[in-house]
């Protein structure tokens, strides 16, 4: 789990600029509309994060997790694409900045508890240092690589790293051993809690 959320977590600081400067030097957008799909992101998150807790909560973390993970290397593998082949529009990369963005947020959502479940409680802190230094490394050292990469190679091709780290991780959560437990059913629940928990439609 921890070199998955490495490769992922390098991969999108790698590309951390990239959006902007396609939108700037591919479709000539504008401040305006640069802002406009920086935002995107972030009004995703608020309209989304409310539906997908309850979403994660009934269904085994480490599939939801491998989703997100391949729904995003999609959406963005679709970039690069359509750059290259003449075919990106705004209103793409719009799209694709919600899509990365809404999964990311159930991703951090599962990989929480699913964490929990993985490692002893002994070993949480320990855990959870490895994950924040790696954090805080991808932060430091990806932006000014990925920068480096956009002068020599364009912005597409970070985003194609981006999705190939996700890729990555999809991969590495997939070679976990041992079988996770199945989430409790509304009804525990709801006698757990003492209020009615709904479960999510399929």
């Amino acid at each position: 789990m921890w070199a998955a959320y490495a490769a992922s977590i390098f991969g999108t600081y790698l590309a951390f600029d990239a959006f902007p400067l396609i939108a700037i030097l591919v479709l000539d957008a504008g401040p305006a509309a640069v802002s406009a799909l920086a935002a995107a992101g972030l009004a995703a998150g608020a309209l989304v994060a409310i539906p997908l807790g309850p979403w994660v909560e009934f269904r085994r973390k480490r599939p939801v997790m491998i989703a997100m993970d391949l729904v995003r290397a999609i959406a963005l593998l679709s970039v690069p694409v359509a750059v290259w082949a003449g075919w990106l529009t705004f209103a793409h990369l719009v799209v694709v900045s919600v899509i990365v963005a809404a999964c990311g947020i159930a991703f951090r959502a599962a990989s929480g508890a699913y964490l929990k479940w993985l490692v002893p409680p002994g070993e949480l802190l320990r855990a959870n240092a490895r994950f924040e230094s790696t954090l805080w490394t991808a932060t430091v050292l990806g932006p000014p690589l990925g920068g480096a990469a956009i002068g020599v190679f364009g912005p597409a091709v970070t985003v194609l790293a981006n999705a190939a780290s996700f890729a990555l991780s999809a991969l590495g959560l997939g070679a976990i051993r041992g079988e996770e437990p199945a989430p409790a059913a509304a009804g525990e629940a709801r006698a757990a809690t003492g209020r009615e928990v709904r479960p999510p439609a399929a």
